[in-house]
């Protein structure tokens, strides 16, 4: 494809998006004035469903297929990091790098309040995720702090101790459990009230994200402690 081709599809793509673009905005209300259309229908709906939050029903009911759409790209996201650094974790471990990493040197005080906080941090993103349809929060919010909560241990300096907490098959597998838990419900839970069906894709998103940063974290700390291994040979 030459320059000029490339150049003319670019200016119809551009012709084409500015169009819509502005007639999605000419329909839309007066900023600041009184008629909310969607606002008035997402309150509605949440108040017909009796679900507690409308935020968490806009979320997880209302537009739950795109909501899927988010989950399905952060799978895609964590699957191609673990394949991809897998790839450069074996080729590094073909060239004879050493792997073995003990506890790293850092102050007391450090290790005394990632020890202290990492329990405390998880009782919280395990709250969050199991009132997300009760208050502004949920499952993407309390995932993330699930899945950060666990490197605690790492910034403690104790590595050793974090590959024992968090066995990344056991990961894996959660997050394409619940991944797919997730699509089940929106496929096919049309019939089920929102009051149990809000809470649940709430569950299954936090489960998803909290283990989908375990491990996307993990295969990056890996290719970082790789790279730095001072008993690496050099070529």
């Amino acid at each position: 494809m030459t320059a000029r081709v490339r150049l003319l599809l670019f200016a119809v793509g551009t012709a084409g998006f500015a169009a819509l673009f502005a007639a999605a905005v000419r329909g839309l209300p007066e900023f600041g004035g009184p008629v909310h259309p969607y606002a008035a229908r997402a309150v509605h709906q949440a108040v017909r469903e009796g679900t507690p939050n409308v935020v968490a029903s806009v979320t997880f009911d209302q537009r739950g297929f795109d909501t899927l759409g988010e989950e399905l790209i952060l799978l895609a996201a964590a699957i191609a990091a673990v394949v991809v650094l897998h790839v450069v974790r074996r080729e590094e471990e073909d060239d004879g790098a050493a792997h073995r990493h003990g506890p790293a040197e850092v102050s007391d005080a450090l290790r005394i309040a990632g020890m202290l906080l990492l329990p405390v941090t998880l009782v919280a993103g395990v709250y969050i995720v199991a009132h997300g349809q009760q208050s502004p929060g949920g499952g993407f919010q309390g995932g993330v702090v699930l899945g950060t909560a666990v490197h605690l241990l790492y910034l403690a300096g104790d590595y050793p101790a974090l590959q024992r907490l968090r066995p990344l098959p056991a990961f894996e597998t959660a997050e394409a459990l619940a991944a797919a838990l997730f699509t089940a419900i929106v496929l096919y839970a049309a019939g089920w009230a929102a009051t149990g069906r809000v809470p649940a894709l709430n569950g299954a998103v936090g489960a998803e994200v909290g283990c989908a940063l375990v491990l996307l974290l993990s295969k990056f700390f890996e290719q970082a402690l790789l790279v730095r291994d001072p008993a690496r040979p050099t070529k």
